[in-house]
C-alpha cells in the first residue's frame, strides 16, 4: 500500500520550495556541485518552481524542465519565457514508453534533485530515467542521506526513505549504470535538520532558519571540502548509461 496519497497541490512541498528560493547561496552551491556532470541536451526531473532551473537557464544551457504536477509546470512556463521546453512528466507512469516515446534516448544528461525519495518504486524511476538517456548519457541524482535522520520533515514532505551512498550507488548499478562519481553533500545541514525536525518537531523548515543558514554557506562549503565530502545531509550519485 502506498504510504502517501498523491496530491495535485503539494502545499508543504510548495512552502519548502518557496523558502529555499530565498537561499541564493545554497542553490548556487547545489548547482555548482551537479553542473560538471550535466552537458549537452539536459532534462531536469522535478523542476518544481525552478530554483535550480534558473541557474541552468541563465547559463544558456539546452535544458528541458519537467514536473509531475500541472501547477508547477504552469509556474515554470510563466517564470521562464526563455526555457526551451517544459513538460509534464511522471517518472513511474504505467505506460511510460508510449506516453513519453518522443523523449526516449534523446538526452545527454538527466538530473533529479530531491525527487527520487518521493517515489515509492525508486528502481522503476531509475530504469525510466535510463530510457530517457542517449548511450553513455549521465544520470545525476541527489537525495536525502542517512535513514536515521528521518523525521517530521521527511514525513510532511512525503519522503519514502533516506539513502546511504552505498544504497544509492547500488540502485543505479541495478538499472545498468556505471558509477562515475559519488559523494555526500552539505554536512552542516545535519544539525539543523535534526534540531528543527527531530527536537523542535517543525512540520516544514522555517524560512528564518533557511535565511540564516544561507548566510554561512561559504563556510559550510569549506567544511565539506575539509571532510572530503564523506558525510552530509544529502548524497549524490552520477551514473553513466551502459
Amino acid at each position: 500500500m502506498n504510504q502517501f496519497e498523491y496530491k495535485k497541490i503539494d502545499r508543504k512541498g510548495c512552502e519548502t520550495l518557496d523558502a529555499i528560493a530565498c537561499a541564493v547561496r545554497f542553490n548556487k552551491w547545489m548547482y555548482e556541485t551537479v553542473k560538471p556532470f550535466c552537458s549537452g541536451k539536459i532534462l531536469e526531473i522535478g523542476s518544481g518552481i525552478g530554483n535550480i532551473s534558473k541557474l541552468f537557464i541563465d547559463a544558456r544551457e539546452d535544458i528541458t524542465l519537467s514536473d509531475i504536477r500541472t501547477v508547477y509546470c504552469d509556474v515554470l512556463k510563466n517564470k521562464f519565457h526563455g526555457a526551451k521546453d517544459v513538460i509534464q512528466l511522471d517518472l513511474t507512469h504505467p505506460s511510460f514508453d508510449s506516453e513519453y516515446r518522443q523523449h526516449l534516448g534523446i538526452y545527454d544528461s538527466v538530473f533529479a534533485l530531491n525527487v527520487i525519495e518521493h517515489i515509492q518504486d525508486d528502481s522503476l524511476a531509475v530504469l525510466n530515467s535510463y530510457k530517457l538517456l542517449k548511450s553513455d548519457g549521465k544520470l545525476v541524482i541527489l537525495v536525502p542521506a542517512y535513514p536515521k535522520l528521518y523525521n517530521s520533515f521527511d514525513k510532511e514532505l512525503e519522503h519514502f526513505r533516506r539513502y546511504t551512498k552505498n544504497r544509492l550507488n547500488n540502485l543505479l548499478q541495478g538499472e545498468q549504470f556505471h558509477i562515475l562519481h559519488s559523494q555526500y553533500f552539505n554536512f552542516m545541514g545535519i544539525p539543523g535538520w535534526y534540531i528543527s525536525g527531530k527536537l523542535q518537531k517543525n512540520k516544514t523548515v522555517p524560512k528564518s532558519q533557511i535565511s540564516l543558514y544561507d548566510k554561512f554557506v561559504p563556510v559550510f562549503k569549506l567544511i565539506d571540502r575539509l571532510l572530503l565530502k564523506k558525510v552530509g545531509l544529502s548524497v549524490i550519485a552520477v551514473g553513466v548509461k551502459k
